[in-house]
Order: structure tokens, then sequence, then C-alpha cells
């Protein structure tokens, strides 16, 4: 479930001369703009950028960056742009910066059904004239290079139809691989790349079954290379998506100086679809409410919209 407390809105022309209201004068009314654009669901924003547009002749995105900045602006920019934008822009920050976050990759290749991930392929084209896949290449080589490029291409079968026989094979084949980093790589990335996620919890569960350990735990040990990482991150993206975001969420404020990244990663892109779910499995495993550690780990404005997306 979806943690966005959406107000009832008069009108999108009445919303964009409310942000221009807020932009007016020294320094923005960020107050003003959270309490507008936090409660407004991905059409309404759609609709007020496009009102804002047309009155003011000026890209509502464009103004918000020249008015708000730092960790508030980023996160406030991915929450203006439509979903599958949204991805493309975080698959090429992860590509082109310094820290090379393939993680993101493999989790937005993984966690999106077959159709929301070919609308990131094509807001990947528009955006930035060349495939997703070409830059991922381009960035990538040997196994991970094959890995990463075969999660972003892949276009799954979303049906609930087993194979016992596969998943009893394939479960094997996985064992060998990961067992001392040895076996057919080729085969892992065919696998990963290439089979439903429904016939790949069942792999992963005969996996558990055979050998007492969920295939992620045995990865953990060996999660030393890049290769084996993204493979870490697409079993778990695989398995269960919303165990694996709320172990991004208490990575990000646990570890030393918040990850202000992860954490608006997640809020932002879950508010509309899950976030109450992940919210949920946070206090289950942590005993402790998100919304009080993102009130503790993070500041002024920035903290205000990150509690508004978390509905408080």
């Amino acid at each position: 479930m979806a943690t966005l407390v959406v107000h009832n809105q008069t009108s999108s022309a009445q919303d964009a001369e409310a942000l221009q209201q807020a932009f007016k004068g020294w320094g923005a009314d960020d107050k003003a703009i959270i309490a507008i654009l936090g409660h407004r669901n991905v059409h309404q924003r759609q609709e007020i950028r496009k009102a804002y547009e047309e009155i003011y002749q000026e890209d509502l995105i464009k103004r918000l960056e020249s008015e708000i900045s730092g960790d508030f602006e980023r996160a406030m920019y991915r929450w203006m742009l439509q979903p599958a934008d949204r991805d493309a822009v975080l698959v090429n920050v992860a590509i082109k910066n310094g820290t090379k976050d393939y993680h993101v990759i493999a989790e937005i290749a993984c966690v999106l059904s077959a159709e929301e991930l070919l609308a990131v392929r094509r807001a990947y084209h528009r955006r930035y004239k060349c495939s997703l896949e070409e830059d991922v290449a381009a960035n990538t080589t040997g196994n991970l290079r094959q890995l990463l490029v075969g999660l972003v291409t892949s276009y799954r079968y979303e049906g609930d139809e087993i194979n016992v026989k596969f998943s009893q094979t394939e479960a094997n084949v996985l064992h060998e691989s990961v067992k001392e980093k040895k076996g057919n790589s080729e085969e892992v990335i065919r696998i990963l790349t290439t089979r439903s996620k429904t016939q790949l919890v069942a792999t992963f569960n005969r996996y558990r079954d055979e050998h007492g350990i969920s295939i992620s735990k045995k990865l953990l040990d060996q999660t030393s290379d890049d290769f084996h990482k993204v493979l870490h991150t697409a079993i778990r993206c695989i398995n269960d998506h919303k165990k694996y975001y709320e172990k991004v969420l208490r990575n990000a404020v646990k570890k030393f100086g918040t990850d202000e990244d992860g954490l608006s990663r997640v809020i932002v892109t879950r508010a509309e679809k899950d976030l109450k779910d992940i919210k949920e499995l946070y206090y289950k495993r942590n005993s402790v409410h998100l919304e009080d550690e993102v009130s503790k780990e993070t500041s002024g404005d920035y903290k205000k919209f990150l509690l508004t997306l978390l509905g408080k």
C-alpha cells in the first residue's frame, strides 16, 4: 500500500499559481511547496507542471531546481518526474557517477514489470539519445556486462506457471556456481535474465530446501566483486523486493553518515506503491518506526518532505 496522502485539489492552475507565489520574494516558501507537491499523485503533478508551463512559459522542474537546493532539491526533482523518466535518470546516474552503483541498475531492472522496464528504456532513449543497454555495456566488462545488459533488456513472462523440473536443475546450476565462485556464470546469467519471476522464486525455494540456506545468504559470503554483488541484488529483488527495500533503508540510516541517495530513492519511488508495507517490515525488523529514524537522521526541508511522503 502507498503512504502518499493525497489532498483534494481545486485545480492544477490554482496549484501552479500557489507555487508561483511560493517562489516570490527572498528565498522560496519551502513549506508551501511541500504542502502542495507532497500531497499530489503522479497524474496531478504532471498536470500542475503542464499548467505552470502554460501560465508562466517556464518549466516548473527547472524553476524548482533554481529555488531549492541540496538533498531536498534532488528528492523533489525525482518526485516531479514521471516514474519511467525518474528510473531512467536513476540508472544514468548509477552508470555515470564515480561510485558505480550497479546495484541500482539491477534493482530497477528486477523490481519493475516487463512493461514498466520497457517504458524506462523508451524514456532513456528520449532523454539521453542512446539506448540504456548501450550505456550499460560501454561502462562494464565481462560477466558483469553480460548480467546487467541481460537484466535491463529482459522482457519476462508474467504468468503463474512453474516448471518443477527446471526449478530442480537450475537450483543445482546456481548451487554449483555459487559454491566457491566456480561453475558456469553464463548459465547463471541465462537463468536470471530470462526466467519469469514466479519460476525464479520456485528455483530459489528449491535451493533453500535442498541446501538449508537461502541463495542470497550464501552469496553474502562471496559479494567481494561487482558481478556477485549485482547477482545478490538481482536475486533479492526478484525474491522479495519489499524486504530488499527495507534493508536499503536500514543501511541508509544506520551507516556512519546517512546515505541520502538510498533513503530518497526508496521513499520517492515507493511512496505511491508499497511504502506502507515496507514501513511495517522496517518496524518489525528494527522495533523502531521509519519516520522516527528519518526524523533523527535528516534535517530541514528535506526531512519535512520525506516525512510528508511517508504519510506523516
